[in-house]
């Protein structure tokens, strides 16, 4: 297997999504709606967060064969400038949504459960197809990340059917957080140089070929939740080429000012 600068960028690329819908799901530490939903979101920002670790070690060992540089995993996660990122736009987004006015508004826990929905209904189906990756380790991360990706899934899938088909209340929240975050999907979809080279390779896979079958399977949440699908179009964000929203400047700089400010630090 030759490693390519494409392939840094693929490993990283799904180290990036982890690691920053890791940190935006754990600030509902000890802010959750009730206990148990407290605890089980800061239990899978845990499992997030230890994915991109994974990530970012194997990132570093295919960064030394490549350019003899030394990287570890806080390299990745605290030294980098936001246009170094190439997470979803849709993971970087507070979890206020639409029914707030700024980024600072009350958080909707719809928006939460939505996002998580729209994520891991996709990562089920790549983890799935990276087991058979060529990358030895890659594949290794993704048989493990698979099974805690399917419960993250069965989480939200469990609230969204409950918030849809619940109180008139929940209900419009559900949907309007769906309205909201459906249009960010698109970038899932949207093909570049990087998947089509990693998926020639045999290293990665080119999301747009599971689009039909995450399609099918959100509609049949939806129609379980009584929530309709919202029509596809608008613009396609650009998370993953390092154009971010405005809200992702703030987000690296409350995970990063710690260790930026402490550098080298150790407890």
């Amino acid at each position: 297997m030759t490693i390519t600068l494409e392939h840094l960028a693929y490993v990283l690329r799904l180290a990036d999504n982890a690691l920053i819908l890791g940190q935006r799901n754990a600030e509902w530490c000890g802010h959750g709606p009730v206990l148990e939903e407290d605890i089980a979101l800061a239990n899978m920002s845990l499992d997030l967060i230890g994915q991109a670790r994974l990530l970012y070690s194997h990132a570093a060992a295919l960064e030394l064969t490549l350019t003899g540089a030394v990287k570890t995993e806080d390299d990745y996660a605290y030294f980098r400038d936001e246009r170094a990122f190439a997470n979803y736009t849709l993971l970087e987004l507070p979890h206020a949504g639409p029914l707030g006015a700024t980024a600072q508004a009350p958080r909707d826990y719809a928006v939460t459960i939505v996002r998580n929905f729209l994520y891991s209904a996709l990562m089920a189906y790549i983890w799935r197809a990276l087991e058979a990756s060529l990358d030895a380790q890659l594949a290794a991360i993704a048989s493990k990340s698979v099974k805690e990706t399917r419960y993250h899934l069965h989480h939200a899938q469990d609230w969204l059917v409950r918030f849809g088909d619940g109180t008139d209340e929940s209900h419009r929240r559900a949907q309007a957080a769906l309205d909201y975050l459906m249009p960010y999907t698109r970038e899932f979809f949207d093909a570049d140089a990087v998947e089509d080279q990693v998926a020639a390779a045999g290293v990665g896979v080119r999301t747009a070929t599971f689009e039909d079958a995450w399609r099918a399977e959100v509609a049949r949440t939806l129609d379980e939740a009584t929530l309709v699908m919202p029509p596809v179009g608008g613009h396609v964000s650009t998370g993953k080429h390092g154009e971010h929203s405005e809200h992702m400047g703030f987000l690296l700089a409350e995970m990063q000012s710690l260790a930026r400010r402490h550098p080298g630090a150790s407890w």
